[in-house]
């Protein structure tokens, strides 16, 4: 008792600030920033040793053959995505060139990226009159050109945006059609418009990959049997800039499509065939008659859709969606969808009914709209999630990342341009990291609760995607991943070996990776991804070493594929 009574008092005397020991601790916590993780290396420099694993628990993933170097398991030229069975499937690391460097930082990267990075020069011969791109030295440079506007992005946006209002924060997402290398979408960006471009894996090589290393937000994509991976109501804005699309094929169901994605409100641009027809009939190979009846066609459609024209000159024409179908003036309206929640499946040929609450005047302008309460949340239309607990999700990934800058200083610096959250939930940790120094993918699982709706309202861009898939993407297309308890979410649903494979694939060298989760699932990751030439560390939970919840981080190791053979050992530098 008298032990227990003397080291009491100890006690208090020292935590009441005259003892020596507290002295001596408040000195040490001044001194070091216990939060900040010492032995990985965020920064990007191509110099890394490639450190010997200790304890590797597993087995050790070797390199891929080099033919794989840009390998997208779920894209085939001209098709839909079709992945590839399990038998199939590589398990192998994607290498990256030989010479690889890391990419300009923004906005430099915007005008030019790195030939070893993206060495495909059928653009810049192919386009050469058009001003896509330019082959100069080591690097590629931009123009900002494109088919419709070889004089420059931004003067073709600057026509836009005399009938759009680009410029006020009312338009903030959009979606550009057969993207090409993305110029439109890079120069938007400096508008703060967010834009999610898509371009088939076609014979342009590469165009995707073009627009992801210039730091522009793009996925492999086409218009086909399937929904786009948006949700309805998504985007302010669409253009097709001669994408090429079929709009009046097949009853005019891209339309139907492109309505689907569109807010109401929103605004569609067209430039291209059959815009101008009069003056390019000849160039195109088409009948004037033919031509005209494929716009009378898209006129009509439309109409039909509850658009209203608001511009034709030259090569552009625009059109408005309807904030309401109150004032269509056409009632020939094609069939109605039995509902707006038609996302990720089969397309139907009907148009998508207008929600019953809630439109265009309820949406803030940005960047207002990215903490306000949605209207989705303020509706109802996200099972479980209420106003209040949309703010309290604001809250706490104030604070989470708060804490993964405290682990990583370099986060919110510019370091790292492409972002993807691969759960992303409301996007609460895409609205916290918010900046024009980065932009960030929030991919919802399929296998998930349906909360892109709200992540788009916000004015923040996303996907749905089943991660027992590969992504729609080029290899090394991303800097920085964060997942958040995603590997609790597939510990029964397919293998998390093939998930950390993915996430290797599309990470750049050197990239960082966040993994939330339970400590017995990251303990599992962790065993696989110390085969995978990662640098790895487990920390504790904000809240401190008690909470279940730990936090792993990783780098990649900067390595290339072999030039010698065609097979096993990659070359490290």
């Amino acid at each position: 008792m008298c032990l227990c009574c003397f080291f009491y008092l100890l006690g208090t005397w020292q935590r009441s600030g005259f003892g020596k020991g507290d002295t001596i601790a408040r000195e040490i916590a001044q001194q070091e920033d216990c939060d900040v993780v010492k032995n990985l290396n965020f920064d990007s420099h191509h110099s890394i040793e490639i450190m010997e694993q200790s304890k590797v628990v597993g087995k050790v993933y070797k390199p891929c053959d080099v033919k794989y170097t840009d390998y997208t398991p779920c894209q085939e030229q001209d098709r839909e995505r079709h992945c590839p069975p399990e038998e199939e499937k590589l398990r192998c690391l994607i290498p990256a060139p030989k010479g690889y460097t890391a990419p300009f930082p923004w906005p430099k990267s915007r005008d030019y990226v790195y030939y070893a990075n993206v060495p495909f020069k059928s653009l810049t011969v192919e386009k050469a009159n058009q001003n896509w791109v330019e082959y100069q030295g080591n690097v590629f440079k931009f123009p900002g050109g494109g088919t419709m506007f070889p004089q420059g992005a931004d003067a073709y946006i600057d026509e836009l945006a005399s009938v759009i209002p680009i410029a006020d924060g009312s338009v903030r997402t959009a979606l550009d059609t057969g993207c090409g290398v993305a110029s439109w979408g890079a120069y938007m960006l400096k508008r703060n418009v967010l834009p999610m471009s898509f371009a088939p894996r076609d014979n342009h090589e590469a165009q995707v990959q073009f627009a992801l290393e210039r730091g522009v937000p793009a996925v492999i994509g086409v218009l086909g049997t399937m929904h786009l991976p948006y949700p309805s109501r998504a985007f302010d804005m669409a253009q097709c800039s001669r994408c090429l699309i079929p709009w009046t094929a097949n009853e005019g169901i891209y339309l139907m499509e492109v309505d689907r994605v569109l807010r109401p409100g929103g605004y569609w641009v067209l430039s291209g065939p059959p815009i101008n027809w009069k003056t390019y009939y000849k160039t195109w190979k088409r009948t004037k008659q033919d031509l005209q009846a494929e716009q009378k066609r898209i006129e009509d459609l439309a109409e039909s859709l509850c658009w209203e024209k608001k511009y034709e000159k030259g090569d552009v024409a625009i059109w408005r969606k309807m904030s309401s179908d109150e004032n269509c003036s056409s009632k020939k309206s094609v069939n109605l969808c039995n509902s707006a929640d038609t996302e990720y499946k089969e397309m139907e040929k009907c148009k998508t009914p207008y929600p019953e609450t809630g439109g265009a005047a309820e949406l803030k302008k940005f960047p207002e709209r990215l903490f306000a309460v949605p209207s989705r949340v303020s509706d109802g239309l996200v099972d479980g999630v209420t106003a209040e607990s949309y703010l309290e999700d604001n809250q706490l990934w104030k604070k989470r990342v708060k804490g993964y800058k405290r682990i990583n200083r370099l986060i919110g610096t510019g370091r790292y341009r492409n972002v993807m959250d691969m759960n992303a939930g409301l996007g609460g940790f895409a609205a916290a990291l918010e900046s024009p120094k980065s932009w960030v993918m929030n991919v919802v699982p399929t296998i998930e609760k349906n909360t892109l709706g709200v992540v788009y309202e916000r004015g923040l861009i996303g996907i749905y995607h089943d991660w027992c898939e590969g992504f729609s993407t080029y290899p090394r297309t991303y800097d920085l991943i964060h997942a958040d308890h995603l590997f609790s979410l597939y510990k029964n649903k397919c293998n998390l070996e093939d998930i950390l494979l993915e996430m290797d694939r599309i990470l750049r060298p050197e990239g960082t990776v966040l993994i939330r989760d339970e400590v017995d699932v990251l303990n599992e990751v962790m065993s696989i991804s110390n085969g995978m030439r990662w640098d790895t560390r487990m920390l504790d939970h904000e809240d401190g070493p008690l909470v279940p919840e730990k936090i792993l981080v990783g780098v990649k190791q900067y390595w290339v594929g072999s030039s010698s053979n065609n097979s096993t050992e990659p070359d490290e530098q």
